[in-house]
């Protein structure tokens, strides 16, 4: 059915185990085919230490206690041929329980990890000191940079046939490079391509990431004739990084535990993994837990993975709408990870340049967008990327003055851009609209320092897509009401057990009572 050989090995005979490894490892290599191995084994042990598997299967058990064990069946082996004598083997065995105990014990003196939400200056244990110092950089790139970039998708190599359908798309990244109006998948691939020129590699993978799930992004293209590749970022300069990009199979789990493990191995690389649509991480939920969340606090293990999560309601129905934003705060704590949802291809330019110069490493969660992929006003400057860091909270964009607003509205993400075209239409001039581009480390001071600007603003609110049981709501009704100095009240859908509603006409329905409820209360 597979068309892939099987070696059965006894898993008693160590050596036949390593020769039937070898033999598929070097059938893969060869024939670049599938292989299985086939152990032939048995469970000594129940579920773990305390559990006592006879209780359900005595007739199994009576017979493997009276089978001696691998260990005990091959040093027996060895003795026998003459390649150890027993005392050797007995003597290798008490070594290795020694360096278990002397591992065990020096778990019992490791000095802890110091966690401080504040990025901009954790100080460590002197063990722990050297590489491991927080700093910002340098986000700007230089106008030069950025054209370089820009040009470097008009740079056709000879003889490759772009799809008439990408012909427009290439010209358009050419032109922004002079014109300005950088759209979503040009932002990052901006930040992408200046990374790569400051001799960080970079590595993606997810399901159709190589063209982006929304067709935005076309990182890799491929010639129309020959499906040959041709990457415009791995070719920017003679010194530069690698760019790594990989379509990768239909298993969240899979992949994403791969790019944890290499983020942990490679922190020096921006390693980067994309879901089709935010809610797929549902299928990677145990890596999330165990790992990208909480393997600092339990191991002293960091990681740098940056997880994509597309997220936007936009009538689409239930599925595929909600990344589940409320999840990733639920599990923030210590300074464990940064959740993040950037309104602008700038501010994500420079959300994952800082990402990529952040030390200690952390996990970065981003909320990404759909709609804004496209949408005309959700564009960003050249000054935008030139100039400028990574900005916690964006203030009103509008010029309204600060004496003269009565409602202060805070909101994240897509939401904002219906918020302007709403104040807009209604000539609302005593509303500001702030949005909190990272949900954590909450930016307390930042938000603070809005509220103190609109000190007429009484009427203040959080307005979110998300249902209010979902969403941000839930994590600033713990952590940010607390500590600021007037009341919020929320303007989201009402609570529900669906992340979104089912039709299109409901969504917008919704949508409509969710625009009153910010501008009339």
């Amino acid at each position: 059915m597979t068309k892939a050989p099987v070696f059965h090995v006894n898993a008693d005979d160590p050596e036949a185990v390593v020769r039937a490894g070898r033999m598929a490892f070097e059938y893969r290599e060869r024939f670049g085919q599938d292989v299985v191995i086939n152990l032939l084994c048995y469970r000594r042990r129940g579920h773990n230490e305390a559990d006592d598997p006879s209780m359900t299967q005595p007739k199994m058990y009576q017979i493997i206690n009276e089978m001696p064990s691998t260990r005990t069946l091959y040093a027996r082996a060895l003795v026998g041929r003459g390649d150890v004598t027993q005392e050797e083997a007995d003597e290798a065995l008490n070594a290795y329980h020694s360096k278990l105990d002397a591992i065990f014990a020096e778990t019992q003196t490791a000095v802890p990890l110091v966690h401080s939400a504040n990025v901009e200056g954790i100080e460590l244990p002197s063990s722990q000191q050297g590489t491991e110092v927080v700093h910002g950089g340098v986000t700007a790139i230089s106008r030069d940079t950025f054209e370089l970039i820009a040009n470097s998708f008009g740079n056709v190599p000879e003889g490759f046939t772009v799809h008439k359908k990408l012909q427009k798309l290439l010209q358009q990244r050419v032109e922004m490079g002079k014109s300005g109006k950088v759209n979503w998948g040009m932002g990052e691939l901006l930040a992408l391509g200046s990374v790569l020129l400051e001799g960080t590699n970079v590595r993606m993978s997810g399901q159709d990431v190589q063209r982006g799930t929304f067709v935005q992004r076309h990182a890799v293209l491929h010639d129309h004739l020959t499906d040959q590749e041709w990457s415009p970022l791995q070719n920017l300069a003679a010194e530069q990084g690698t760019l790594r990009i990989y379509n990768s199979l239909l298993s969240e789990y899979g992949v994403m535990g791969f790019e944890y493990g290499y983020s942990v191995e490679r922190p020096d690389s921006l390693v980067v993994w994309e879901a089709q649509f935010g809610d797929f991480a549902n299928g990677a939920q145990t890596i999330i837990d165990e790992f990208v969340s909480s393997s600092e606090q339990k191991w002293g293990q960091r990681s740098s993975l940056v997880l994509l999560l597309p997220h936007g309601y936009e009538g689409q129905g239930p599925d595929h709408s909600s990344a589940r934003i409320e999840r990733y705060l639920q599990l923030c704590a210590e300074n464990n990870m940064t959740v993040a949802v950037p309104s602008t291809p700038a501010s994500y330019f420079h959300l994952l340049r800082r990402h990529s110069q952040h030390r200690p490493y952390k996990p970065l969660v981003v909320i990404s967008p759909k709609q804004l992929l496209r949408l005309k006003s959700a564009t960003s400057s050249i000054e935008d990327f030139t100039e400028g860091s990574f900005q916690p909270v964006i203030g009103d964009r509008s010029g309204v003055n600060p004496a003269e607003v009565e409602r202060l509205v805070l909101v994240s993400g897509r939401l904002y851009y219906d918020l302007e075209a709403e104040r807009a239409k209604r000539g609302d001039t005593k509303t500001a609209i702030v949005t909190a581009e990272q949900l954590y480390p909450l930016p307390e001071a930042e938000i603070k320092a809005q509220l103190a600007l609109y000190s007429n603003a009484q009427d203040v609110v959080w307005a979110q897509d998300e249902p209010a049981n979902q969403g941000q709501w839930p994590f600033m009704a713990l952590n940010l009401l607390p500590v600021i100095d007037r009341p919020v009240r929320l303007a989201a859908r009402p609570a529900s057990a669906s992340p979104a509603a089912g039709t299109g006409k409901r969504h917008t329905a919704e949508h409509e009572v969710l625009l009153q409820q910010v501008f009339e209360g």
